[in-house]
C-alpha cells in the first residue's frame, strides 16, 4: 500500500499499488522513503517529478524491467538503417492518420489529411509530416496560432501533456526492453528519450483533442485542474494498454518477429 501522510493535519491516505499506473510530484516539499522508490521502480509505476514551474523534468526508470533487456537492446543498436527508415514512415503515417480523424472528430476537416498520410516515403523523405503539421495546425487553432515551444496560450498546456506523454512512453520503452536514449528520427544530443519522442507522435492528437476540450471550459493554462484533466487521457482516453502495445511491437520489428508498429486510432 501507498501510504499518503499531511504532515499538518496528520492525516493518512491508503492507496493499492496496485490500482496506481502513473504517480506525478509536483510539490517541492513532498518527502518519498527510499523503500517506496525502490518499490514503485519494480512494479513499474510511472513515478514524475516537476520543477519550479511545474513542468516534468524527470522519472523513475527501472533497470530491470524486461528479462529479455540486453538482447532486445542489441538488436536495436544492431538495426539497419532501411529497418528504421520504415519504422519511421509508419510514424508518420500514423500521427498524420490521426491528426486527420481528430479534425474529422471535431467537424473541422473531413478526410483533409489523406493525400499526406497515403503518400509517405520511406524516412518521410519528402517531409509529409511537416506539410500536413501546417494544415493541422491551422484548421485546429486557427491562422492567428503559432506553435511554439516558448509561444502563448495554449502553448503551455501542449508542453505539459507532451511532457506527460513521453515520461509515460519512455516507461512502457523501458518494460519492453528498448533503450529510450536511441531514437529513430530525433538524435538530439541534449534529449534523454529521442526514442520516446520518435514513437509518441501518432500520440499527439489525443493530448490535442483533449486540450481543446479544456479551452472550451476556459483552460488556457497549466494549473492544477489543467493538469488533473491532462492526466485523465492516460486512464479514459487513450485505450487502456495502447502504449504497452505500441512498444512490445517496435521490439518485435526489431527483434525480426513482426513488421508494424501498431497504434490506436483516436
Amino acid at each position: 500500500m501507498l501510504v499518503i501522510t499531511d504532515r499538518e493535519t496528520e492525516e493518512m491516505t491508503l492507496r493499492s499499488l496496485e490500482d496506481i499506473q502513473m504517480i506525478m510530484v509536483d510539490n517541492h516539499s513532498v518527502k518519498i522513503t527510499i523503500p517506496l522508490i525502490a518499490k514503485l521502480s519494480k512494479l513499474n509505476i510511472g513515478v514524475v517529478f516537476c520543477d519550479e514551474k511545474h513542468m516534468p523534468v524527470s522519472m523513475l526508470l527501472d533497470m530491470e524491467s524486461n528479462t529479455l533487456q540486453s538482447k532486445r537492446i542489441r538488436c536495436q543498436l544492431a538495426a539497419s538503417k532501411p529497418v528504421n527508415k520504415q519504422i519511421w514512415k509508419q510514424i508518420v503515417e500514423a500521427k498524420i492518420r490521426n491528426q486527420s480523424l481528430l479534425l474529422e472528430k471535431l467537424g473541422i476537416g473531413k478526410s483533409l489529411l489523406t493525400t499526406y498520410y497515403n503518400n509517405v516515403k520511406s524516412g518521410d523523405s519528402t517531409n509529409r509530416e511537416g506539410v500536413a503539421a501546417r494544415v493541422y495546425w491551422l484548421k485546429l487553432m486557427g491562422k492567428d496560432f503559432i506553435r511554439d515551444r516558448f509561444g502563448g496560450p495554449p502553448n503551455a498546456l501542449l508542453n505539459y501533456g507532451y511532457a506527460v506523454l513521453r515520461s509515460m512512453l519512455a516507461r512502457s520503452l523501458m518494460n519492453a526492453g528498448l533503450l529510450p536514449l536511441v531514437g529513430i528520427f530525433h538524435h538530439n544530443c541534449h534529449d534523454a528519450f529521442p526514442l520516446a519522442d520518435d514513437v509518441m507522435e501518432p500520440y499527439r492528437p489525443y493530448v490535442d483533442n483533449q486540450i481543446i476540450r479544456m479551452m472550451k471550459d476556459g483552460l488556457t493554462e497549466v494549473c492544477r485542474e489543467s493538469k488533473r484533466r491532462l492526466l485523465e487521457l492516460f486512464y479514459q482516453n487513450i485505450p487502456a494498454d495502447a502504449l504497452t502495445l505500441t512498444a512490445s511491437t517496435l521490439a518485435g520489428i526489431y527483434e525480426g518477429n513482426g513488421r508494424v508498429i501498431v497504434y490506436p486510432t483516436i
